[in-house]
């Protein structure tokens, strides 16, 4: 973590990240489902931490048609859920990134859980 990151809301949010992810990762059969929201956009990963790399994303970048924050991050959650659905995957670790499980997080949490993946 940088200096300039440390203080304020972002340098909270980070803390709160690093102390969830001290207790969570994800493995080959069973990835962590990463949920990172800015101001516009939420953006979702499944990553195996054992080799470091992303077997799935999905952003509301690829659904602008709805309205509503919390209507597109459900959108996104049951379109990486699919996506991870075809390759196999079926349970997952939930990483909510430091933010608090409400509004868009919950939304994607509750979407995924619907489209089929197991946490």
């Amino acid at each position: 973590m940088t200096k300039r990151s440390a203080n304020g809301k972002r340098g909270n949010r980070l803390r709160r990240h690093q102390r969830v992810r001290a207790r969570i990762a994800g493995t080959g059969d069973r990835p962590r489902l990463v949920v990172f929201r800015s101001h516009r956009h939420t953006h979702l990963q499944l990553i195996d931490d054992s080799t470091g790399t992303t077997l799935a994303a999905a952003s509301t970048l690829e659904t602008r048609k709805l309205k509503g924050q919390q209507a597109r991050a459900a959108a996104v959650a049951k379109l990486l859920a699919q996506r991870a659905v075809k390759k196999g995957i079926k349970s997952v670790v939930f990483d909510r990134g430091g933010y608090q499980y409400h509004g868009r997080v919950k939304a994607v949490a509750e979407a995924a859980r619907e489209a089929g993946l197991k946490f």
